[in-house]
């Protein structure tokens, strides 16, 4: 792999500095090493062997195995621009639904919200004001899901070291649909190390900030993202009721918080008392 250049030894097991037990446990013997190469660098290794006491290989048969691992990094780099490609193109095909989704559906259900909210006013029986604020309120819960499907639909918003706006992001739809104030604390650096867990972290938040909108009755929340020696560590805490984390009424959501740090080999802590607020701490390596 350093040099680029074949090994061929007539005793690989032989071999105890160089090479794993495996081929050991393998009875090689005879055995070729040649680089797979991609754009002039080795980025793999293959192996053709025979059991110890078998025939060596000669100048010819390593050759051979060159071409083929020649041929083969090819294939290998061929499949993954393949998978790139379509990765691409996905992307490209959600943020075309998700513009269609925030430009079109969400606009038209809002106009809807706002047309019955301005009927609810004119009407003069308080039964149908009660039941319009109700269809009303069910368009904003309607709303807010589909600017969640939106926000886990558009790659742009988690890309590399994109992290921290995405946090900022969703501190900014807490405060626009919640009384609480939203305060987020995000190390640029530290986000941008974390960039590739960035749709872990922020579907973790998302979960945790809506616990706190729709239960906690919190006036302040904070959620904030820094450095702990060589952990990050993702703290989100409000100021409201509180609850019992062994006999809480969340559902799914902590289940699903705890399953994504698990994901994310992180440790996730929660403590909460009966009106003494909640706080949330994931830590994870950098």
């Amino acid at each position: 792999m350093k040099t680029g250049e074949p090994l061929v030894f007539t005793d690989a097991a032989a071999e105890r500095k160089a090479y794993p037990p495996i081929v050991r446990a393998g009875h090689v013997g005879p055995a070729i090493f040649v680089p797979m190469r991609v754009r002039g660098r080795a980025t793999g290794t293959l192996m053709v062997a025979n059991l110890k006491g078998g025939r060596t290989f000669d100048e010819r048969t390593v050759r051979l195995v060159q071409t083929f691992a020649d041929q083969a990094s090819i294939a290998i780099e061929y499949g993954r621009a393949q998978a790139d490609q379509r990765r691409v193109g996905l992307m490209e095909e959600r943020e075309r639904i998700a513009k269609e989704l925030h430009d079109g559906i969400i606009q038209s259900l809002f106009a809807v919200g706002m047309g019955l909210q301005g009927t609810a006013l004119m009407a003069g029986s308080s039964d149908i004001t009660a039941r319009l604020d109700s269809a009303v309120t069910e368009l904003d819960r309607v709303i807010l899901d589909l600017r969640n499907y939106i926000f886990g639909l558009r790659p742009g918003i988690l890309a590399d070291r994109q992290l921290d706006e995405a946090l900022r992001v969703l501190g900014e739809e807490m405060r626009s649909r919640s009384t609480a104030s939203v305060e987020v604390d995000v190390d640029a650096a530290v986000a941008q190390r974390l960039s590739g867990r960035s749709t872990d972290l922020v579907q973790l938040t998302r979960e945790a900030l809506s616990n706190v909108s729709r239960h906690s009755q919190a006036t302040r929340a904070t959620v904030r993202l820094a450095r702990s020696g060589a952990n990050a560590v993702l703290t989100i805490e409000d100021d409201g009721v509180g609850f019992d984390p062994a006999n809480n009424s969340f559902g799914n959501g902590l289940r699903n918080m705890r399953e994504r740090a698990a994901t994310l080999g992180a440790t996730l802590d929660i403590t909460s008392r009966p009106g003494k607020g909640t706080r949330l701490q994931m830590t994870l390596p950098v």
